[in-house]
């Protein structure tokens, strides 16, 4: 493989509409599935987010550029639980993570701020699990508000955004005058 080059490409990007009694859920997919699930999802008239970022993947003879999934195996949907056999009957849908038994839904902001912040123009791919680290809250510029955990590899400066439901996270790169440290 090659050296990656990364922005964000977000299925549903759009301002999603007002459903009552709806909440947001994982649902885990067959391996390699996400892109044809969200789109069976989508065809359903079932809100979701499936976030994508570009790669540019470099052989010895070529360059490809390639949509990947952030998180891969999952797919956001939003819909109310008196939906779910609709769309775990979806071919390649797995299940929804549970807790307990029952479907866990992940808190609105915490999908409202993944979609903002994934919109705004930078270095974002997936980064292995972090659930403990010096917090940090960005101050000014496009991602303003974002709070995650800080990294720092040699002349670069990141945060790490983890969705504790799945345990999976994200690194974004920022300015590091830009931060302020959280107490």
């Amino acid at each position: 493989m090659g050296a990656l080059e990364s922005t964000i490409l977000n299925v549903s990007a759009g301002p999603l509409p007002e459903i009552s009694g709806a909440n947001w859920y994982a649902l885990y997919t067959a391996p390699r599935h996400e892109k044809r699930v969200a789109d069976q999802i989508n065809r359903q008239g079932i809100a979701c987010f499936l976030p994508l970022y570009r790669s540019v993947r470099r052989w010895k003879d070529r360059r490809k550029e390639l949509a990947l999934v952030l998180f891969p195996g999952y797919v956001f949907v939003r819909m109310s639980l008196q939906h779910r056999l609709r769309v775990l009957q979806l071919p390649g849908a797995v299940r929804l993570v549970t807790f307990n038994g029952q479907p866990a839904s992940l808190p609105e902001a915490e999908i409202e701020s993944l979609r903002q912040h994934l919109s705004c123009p930078g270095n974002v791919e997936p980064h292995p699990y972090l659930s403990v680290g010096r917090r940090v809250r960005v101050r000014s510029g496009p991602l303003k508000g974002l709070e995650g955990i800080i990294l720092r590899t040699k002349d670069r400066c990141r945060i790490v955004l983890s969705i504790h439901l799945i345990m999976r996270s994200v690194a974004v790169e920022v300015d590091d005058s830009d931060l302020e440290f959280i107490a």
